[in-house]
Formats: structure tokens, C-alpha cells, sequence
């Protein structure tokens, strides 16, 4: 019944198989009358789909779900918009917790929710409908249209999508918390960071994240389309893919437009408003506010629909060359065993994730108005959820433990040179009776202590684990899959 996979070696695009399957439904309608339905489960069977996944996608996946997410929303770790969809049926849809806590205002379907660092799908989108109509090239140079950047004659547009230009990154400078507090301009951005030496030649590797590239994306899309960058995206992106409650915040956000609050975690198991800042200061990376339909619409529009060409939809989607560009994360999943297609954002006040897995046809959103990275796992598990798949909930409680009940006040653990910061020692403290992580850089995590041997750092949602020595001693920590090894406790 289905088109044969590939030989062995040989790379087929996801949206290719989604397309050859869709083929065959046609085919078999025409000749044989066989209901799509038929087609389709012998398809996922063949696919390696099982019935008691497709199972799952009955009437008690809601409840499922909404006994998984209850306690994430009841200790304040989420609270937005959660959506599943398989094709364009709607799986699950909820509202959660609040878009105003003071006042209290629930949160709605149709309130905006800063996205962060997804935003970087809408900028490649705008830059690829640029594409379409012939205004520029993935090879054009970036001299030819912002030729004030230093090297710019050495990058192209596509160096710039891919996170493969070597510009150093705004959001790593030392004045970047300043940067934030004033109104920006794609332009004003750019000319910070457009003088510095590259950090490694255009095209010859990966850097996760290039903020600075997506800030000059958004330079290119204001100058070849001549309008400012919060028009320009309505314009090419959100009007035609009927995003009704999407746009960039460029400071000046029509009041007719209902969005979120933004909370930060205080402690461990408390929320506050978030510090202000100028959303203009992350045009291009981070700057996008949408809804979960909405974002549902856009992937719906990238992987089945007309926005953009053949050509230009194929260059986001069936690269396998590049694991990260044009917004998304591509690559295979051992979890979900396919392809899968995700992106996660985090900025003060708000979380966000979305995945996408072709082969089921299979869409999760979670864009939460709290500043933690809870979104992923939370989006990843009720992918899991819906497919019937096996899950390790976080045992969170509204019932606190006491903040030491590991035991670990005071202890102090060293990290090897390929940690988030390299040989970093780590250090426990009780602070106003909550468990506190402290960094090196000066950051503190409130940690979630969940029994005597595991809690999770609140701020970056990373699970932490302890191995102790034969008289109970916690004598080496486990966070996320480093581990380091307790160092001597600091003298009194």
C-alpha cells in the first residue's frame, strides 16, 4: 500500500514521505475505493505506527492530558495555551492559568504570548516570500543590501538563516541588559555588533543561536520590502497565512491587541512580573508575539499548504545537511523514533516549544507565560501522550518538602571542562527556607527538591540527581547528563 522507503543509505525527506503517502491515498481512491481511513492505517502500520498509539488519540487522551498538566499549572510552573493536532483535527486545545494575575485575568485562546526564540521561523518565512518574489536570492551577498557590515561581502542570506555567519552575538555583550532597556531598530542593532570581527568564516560551521544574524535578517526584510519590520512581517507573513493574533512587538503594539503578562519563577514555587523591556531590542530572534492556533496555522502552512514555493519550502524542511536553521531544530528523535522537526524560546517573562513529527502528522504547542523552560519537556511529553507512548512525569507537588530534605546545604560539586560553564563548581544554599543553586555567573536557580535524592533546577527545568557514598554523603551530583563531583566544603 505504501510507496517503498528509502534503500539503505539513502536520505528521504519527511515532507517527501508525507507527500508519497498522500500520492498512494489518491491513487487507491481512484482505482480502488478503498477509504482513506484503510490507507492510512495501513500506512502508519507499515511506518511503524502500532494501533495502540492511534488508540491513544480517543476520548481519553483529554483526560490524559489534563491530569499530566495540573500540576505543572498548580505550582505555577506553567500557565498558556497548550494545542495538539494531528493533520487539522484538533487533538487537545487548553487555556491555562492566567494572562494577568493582578488583576486576575484568565488566559484565552486569543491572547498573544511572547515567543522568543521561535520567532526565528517568521523572519525566514518573511526572508523566503522574499525569495518567492524574486527580490533576493539564499546566495545573495550580504553587501549587496547592507553593505556596512564588516565581511559582509564574504556572507549570504543563507549563511544568515542556517546560524553559519560568524557574527559575534549581541546577547552575549556585557552591555546587553542596557541594550534591552532602550526602543531598537533592526538598523540600530545591526551597527552594534556590524563592526566586529567574525568569529570563524561564513558557511564553515554552526554556532547555536546567532542572534546578531537574525537582528540583520530583519534589516534585509525592512530594506527589500521597504517597509518597517513590524509591517513588513503582517505584510508578507501573518496576514496571507491568516495569523489573526500574531506580530512583531516593535514598542508599539495597537492597543486593540490583548497580550500576556509576564512572570518570572521567585523561588521555588512562586511567579512576579517580570522586569520591562523593549521587545524592539530582539527584532529578527525574538520579537514575536502569537497564539498557539496561530502557530498551529504556520505549521500547517509549512509542511501542507501554499504560502510559500516549492522550492522554498523544501529548503526549511528537507535539509538533512544542517541540524539547526530557518527557526527549526532537524533531526532525527530517539524518543519519538522519526525525523522531527522543533524549536523552543525563552525570554523574561515567557516559554515556549513547538514539535512537529511528520510521519504521524503530529503538531504540539506550548507557549507558556512563565520564564521557565518547563515548555519542552511538557510539549515533548504530551507528544508522547498523544502517541501512545510511555512517560516519566516530574513528581511535582503543591505540598512543599522541607528545602534541605536532600541533605546538601552548604555542598559544593565541580563540573568538567564541556559544561554549560566550564569547570564550573556548583553550590547549594537554603536561602529565606528555599533551596537555591548559585553559579559561577552569578545566576541563582530556585532548585524544586522532589524526595531525597532528586529535584529539578526551577529556572532551566534540568533534572538534578544525587549519588551517595556508603554513610549517605551526597558525594557526586547529576545535572542533566554531566556529572560532577562534590569538592570540599568551604571552610566556616
Amino acid at each position: 500500500l505504501c510507496l517503498p522507503e528509502a534503500s539503505k543509505g539513502e536520505y528521504v525527506p519527511p515532507l517527501t514521505r508525507i507527500h508519497r503517502v498522500k500520492l498512494v491515498e489518491k491513487r487507491l481512491l481512484r482505482h480502488t475505493g478503498v477509504p482513506r481511513v484503510a490507507v492510512a492505517l495501513a500506512c502508519l502500520a507499515a511506518t511503524g505506527v502500532g494501533g495502540g498509539q492511534l488508540l491513544a488519540q480517543g476520548a481519553g487522551i483529554e483526560k490524559a492530558i489534563d491530569a499530566y498538566i495540573a500540576p505543572y499549572v498548580a505550582t505555577n510552573n506553567f500557565s498558556g495555551q497548550l494545542l495538539v493536532m494531528r493533520g487539522s483535527k484538533t487533538l487537545y486545545e487548553r487555556q491555562l492559568g492566567w494572562r494577568s494575575r493582578a488583576p486576575e485575568q484568565p488566559m484565552s485562546s486569543d491572547v498573544g504570548l511572547h515567543i522568543a526564540s521561535i520567532s526565528m521561523q517568521f523572519t525566514a518565512a518573511a526572508i523566503m516570500r522574499l525569495v518567492d518574489q524574486h527580490t533576493l536570492t539564499l546566495d545573495t551577498r550580504v553587501a549587496e543590501i547592507a553593505p556596512e557590515v564588516r565581511r559582509a561581502e564574504a556572507m549570504t542570506i543563507r549563511n544568515l538563516l542556517e546560524q553559519r555567519s560568524g557574527l559575534s552575538d549581541i546577547n552575549a555583550r556585557a552591555d546587553y541588559v542596557e541594550i534591552l532597556q532602550q526602543h531598537q531598530t533592526p538598523a540600530a542593532l545591526v551597527a552594534i555588533v556590524g563592526g566586529d570581527s567574525l568569529l570563524f568564516v561564513p558557511g564553515s560551521r554552526y554556532v547555536h543561536e546567532e542572534h546578531s544574524a537574525y537582528n540583520l535578517l530583519a534589516l534585509i526584510i525592512e530594506r527589500r520590502s521597504g517597509l518597517p519590520f513590524a509591517q513588513a512581517m503582517r505584510r508578507l507573513v501573518f496576514e496571507p497565512a491568516g495569523m489573526r493574533h500574531s506580530g512583531a512587538d516593535d514598542d508599539r503594539v495597537s492597543s486593540r491587541v490583548t497580550l500576556a503578562q509576564g512572570y518570572d519563577p521567585a523561588g521555588v514555587y512562586a511567579v512576579a512580573p517580570t522586569v520591562p523591556h523593549h521587545w524592539s531590542a530582539k527584532s529578527g530572534n525574538g520579537s514575536i508575539y502569537s497564539t498557539a492556533s496561530d502557530e498551529a496555522r504556520w505549521v500547517q502552512q509549512l509542511f501542507h499548504g501554499s504560502l510559500l514555493s516549492a522550492s522554498s519550502r523544501s529548503a526549511i524542511v528537507d535539509s538533512a545537511s544542517t541540524p539547526v536553521g530557518y527557526g527549526w531544530f532537524r533531526r532525527p528523535n530517539k524518543r519519538f523514533g522519526e525525523f522531527a522537526y522543533s524549536m523552543n524560546g525563552r525570554a523574561p517573562g515567557f516559554a515556549s516549544y513547538v514539535v512537529y513529527l511528520p510521519r504521524e502528522d503530529l503538531t504540539v504547542i506550548a507557549f507558556s507565560n512563565i520564564y521557565s523552560s518547563a515548555t519542552t519537556a511538557i510539549g515533548d511529553d504530551i507528544a508522547a501522550i498523544a502517541l501512545g507512548l510511555p512517560i516519566s512525569p516530574v513528581a511535582l507537588s503543591t505540598h512543599p518538602l522541607a528545602p534541605d530534605t536532600m541533605g546538601i546545604d552548604g555542598a559544593r560539586f565541580t563540573f568538567p571542562a564541556d559544561f554549560y560553564q566550564s569547570n564550573a563548581t556548583l553550590v547549594f544554599h537554603v536561602i529565606a527556607g528555599e533551596m537555591a543553586l548559585a553559579w559561577p555567573s552569578g545566576d541563582r536557580s530556585p532548585v524544586i527538591p522532589l524526595d531525597r535524592d532528586h529535584a529539578i533546577d526551577r529556572a532551566y527545568w534540568e533534572p538534578i540527581a544525587m549519588t551517595r557514598d556508603a554513610t549517605g554523603r551526597a558525594a557526586a551530583m547529576t545535572y542533566d547528563r554531566f556529572i560532577g563531583t562534590r569538592a570540599p566544603d568551604a571552610a566556616p
